[in-house]
């Protein structure tokens, strides 16, 4: 029994010598930390493909899920996956759709690399490991293992741009830490069936999926151009759900063309559903058919409606999922 580890690049993978960057591979990464051995269990190391996270595609981290599928049926007792951070909130909710086994798989990366004082990629791999390893983590779908700290995929969030504490769960928290060696998971996240299968998005089309952020005296225009490009559409909303009364009628119109997500750009927080009614409120854009993405932050938001529609949900089977997650 193993835990298997994927490297991808980033910076837990960088290193910098004489002004020429290189890549660490994973046995560069295992080598650096000797307590590895403690864990109680091997560790398989397989190199993947050396990119940063901004050039990682839905079809590159589902080839990876494949890959880790197979690696649970050789019998491997859980994953670790290390990549860059940029993306890492949303490579983790995409894996956590579609992940049906009950062994872990768990990310993580780096916000300092190893030519820095005190590289945090060491600490942040050893403690994945042991995660992946552990008997407390399984059933618990991806999770991301950061400063120590175990976080549920859904609720993750990447929270500054240099921080070595930069992920973190504003909604809910971390569901668990290490702690003096042990895996300690203390909520539950709640148990639900992956949203599609690998099958039905491996080898199909990426749909399009738009995101679009409100900002004061926004015009909109940029809204006309949606139709011609893409299948869906998330909007980041003001606050709990709003946007400017001009531009409701267009999102209305919009969403009789496709599902359009309304979620709220705040980073925090639920889009509402019946408090406000003016014209631009929740309630208004219910009523013109927007779906309520709940607490799902908009980057969520687009990793879900994308998957939905890539496998062929229909708009009531989208709004229906959305109401699971949401």
């Amino acid at each position: 029994m193993s835990v298997v580890v994927f490297t991808l690049g980033g910076t837990i993978a960088m290193s910098a010598r004489d002004g020429t960057v290189t890549r660490l591979t994973g046995a560069d990464l295992v080598a650096a930390i000797p307590s590895l051995s403690t864990v109680g269990t091997s560790v398989d190391v397989r190199d993947v493909v050396a990119v940063p996270s901004a050039d990682l595609t839905f079809a590159s981290v589902l080839d990876l899920v494949a890959a880790a599928e197979r690696a649970i049926a050789d019998g491997a007792i859980g994953v670790v996956v290390t990549q860059g951070t940029d993306t890492l909130e949303e490579t983790a909710f995409l894996v956590d759709l579609v992940w049906p086994h009950s062994e872990p798989f768990v990310i993580t990366g780096a916000m300092r690399n190893p030519t820095l004082a005190g590289p945090d990629g060491p600490a942040n791999v050893l403690a994945a490991v042991r995660v992946a390893a552990s008997g407390a983590a399984r059933g618990h779908g991806a999770l991301v293992v950061f400063a120590d700290d175990v976080h549920a995929a859904r609720w993750v969030r990447k929270t500054h741009s240099t921080s070595i504490g930069t992920f973190a769960s504003p909604d809910a928290g971390p569901i668990g830490h290490v702690i003096e060696e042990t895996v300690r998971i203390l909520a539950t996240p709640l148990d639900r069936p992956p949203a599609v299968t690998l099958t039905e998005l491996r080898g199909a089309q990426t749909a399009r999926v738009a995101l679009y952020a409100l900002a004061l005296d926004d015009d909109g225009a940029l809204l006309g151009h949606i139709p011609d490009a893409y299948q869906g559409l998330v909007v980041a909303a003001f606050g709990v759900g709003h946007v400017p009364s001009w531009i409701a009628p267009v999102l209305g119109d919009l969403a009789d063309r496709m599902p359009v997500v309304l979620t709220s750009r705040t980073g925090a927080g639920s889009v509402l559903g019946g408090t406000y009614h003016a014209i631009g409120s929740e309630t208004d854009l219910a009523r013109r058919g927007l779906i309520n993405g709940g607490l799902l932050h908009p980057w969520k938001a687009r990793v879900l409606l994308t998957v939905l529609l890539t496998a062929g949900r229909s708009r009531a089977e989208i709004a229906d999922t959305f109401a699971l997650y949401a």
